[in-house]
């Protein structure tokens, strides 16, 4: 398993508000609706940039979100599975997602429970 704090971006609530020009709240609204992934990373709550795209959450990521949560994945082992790249994708799951690969992103995911 890689180590999640070697992902090249993390973004925190105040700069996901900047990025999305959103209230704190708004934003704390999107990761509890699960348009939005977040962990706790040395204290702080964070987001990957790979989760925004063109200013906003990744569409698929949503529905992706729900389905892992569905196979009992708490929120660090779908941060996981969505960063590390997987055998069958070839591909981390958010970059197959962010390429509109949701369909078999979900098949994938699906097959994990």
């Amino acid at each position: 398993m890689s180590d999640l704090s070697s992902e090249p971006e993390w973004l925190t609530i105040p700069a996901l508000v900047n990025l999305l020009g959103m209230s704190q709240s708004r934003v704390r609204h999107l990761i509890d609706d699960k348009y939005l992934l977040a962990i706790r990373r040395d204290n702080v709550v964070s987001v990957p940039s790979l989760f925004l795209r063109d200013g906003a959450p990744v569409p698929e990521l949503r529905g992706t979100l729900f389905v892992l949560a569905d196979d009992g994945f708490t929120d660090m082992q779908a941060m996981t599975w969505l960063l590390e790249v997987d055998d069958s994708l070839g591909v981390a799951p958010i970059e197959a997602l962010r390429a509109g690969r949701k369909a078999e992103v979900r098949r994938v995911a699906q097959a994990l429970a």
